[in-house]
């Protein structure tokens, strides 16, 4: 099952967005991130990635080093979120 995006504020990390999708199978899974190593390369933006067969984990951390999440952020999550849709 899908998660929506959960803020993560910690002390000892930057801020961040964290979001695990899951997919039916392999080839939705690889279809996803060619689509998202798209939007990220048009956006010059990149997430931290990790993924198995079926599932993406997402984290969306600010540009700048240690600023707290900000609208960008929330913008760049959106942009990922509507990749779900195509």
């Amino acid at each position: 099952m899908d998660q929506p995006w959960t803020p993560r504020p910690k002390p000892e990390q930057a801020d961040r967005l964290e979001r695990r999708i899951e997919f039916a199978d392999y080839q939705e899974t690889r279809d996803f991130l060619e689509r998202l190593n798209s939007l990220s390369e048009a956006q010059n933006r990149f997430a931290d990635l990790s993924f198995g067969r079926t599932y993406v984990n997402i984290t969306v951390r600010p540009t700048d080093d240690g600023a707290t999440i900000g609208d960008d952020d929330h913008r760049f999550a959106a942009a990922i979120d509507a990749l779900l849709q195509a």
